[in-house]
């Protein structure tokens, strides 16, 4: 690696943003962890060649996407989330929202790993279908079938979700 304090600069500016990515794709902290470093060090060893591609941060996304993927295949099951909301909650915005982002994690962890990166990458991320389909090496017209299926999946696994899938991801019921 020939620019190492560019590097250290990149990640050092786009660490929380591909740290969310990692955590929405993983689905937990340890495996994000581990998802982001095999990213950054697949990364770090062609440098030159991704900053002087012109988007380092698109390349990274590309290679989480790859190796979520590649993690699934090995394992070859689904992760089911097993935890259990709390029946009840104190008073308070952020205890709300604490509720739903759990409510949102157990959902998504229930979608298929290909609908929870669709997800993750055209709401999460913001990414267009277009940038989607090219992160995930697929079609278009799949980026927009899988959208449809893991928002109407989203729905029925978490119904008091869907306020919020309207509201933060801009998606009408």
């Amino acid at each position: 690696m020939v620019d190492e304090e560019g590097f250290r600069e990149f990640v050092r500016a786009r660490l929380p943003r591909l740290s969310r990515a990692a955590y929405l794709l993983a689905g937990g902290h340890a495996q994000a962890e581990d998802l982001l470093q095999g990213a950054l060090i697949k990364a770090a060893l062609h440098w030159a060649k991704v900053s002087a591609a012109g988007d380092p941060e698109a390349y990274i996304r590309k290679i989480l996407y790859h190796e979520h993927v590649r993690t699934w295949r090995r394992r070859r099951f689904l992760e089911h989330s097993t935890a259990d909301v709390p029946d009840r909650a104190a008073a308070g915005d952020e205890t709300d929202r604490a509720v739903l982002r759990l409510v949102l994690e157990q959902a998504l962890a229930k979608l298929t790993p290909r609908q929870r990166a669709v997800i993750v990458l055209r709401y999460f991320e913001d990414l267009s279908e277009v940038v989607t389909a090219q992160v995930m090496g697929t079609s278009v017209g799949t980026v927009k079938s899988q959208t449809s299926h893991a928002l109407s999946r989203l729905r029925t696994l978490a119904p008091e979700l869907a306020g919020e899938i309207e509201t933060e991801m801009g998606v009408r019921s």
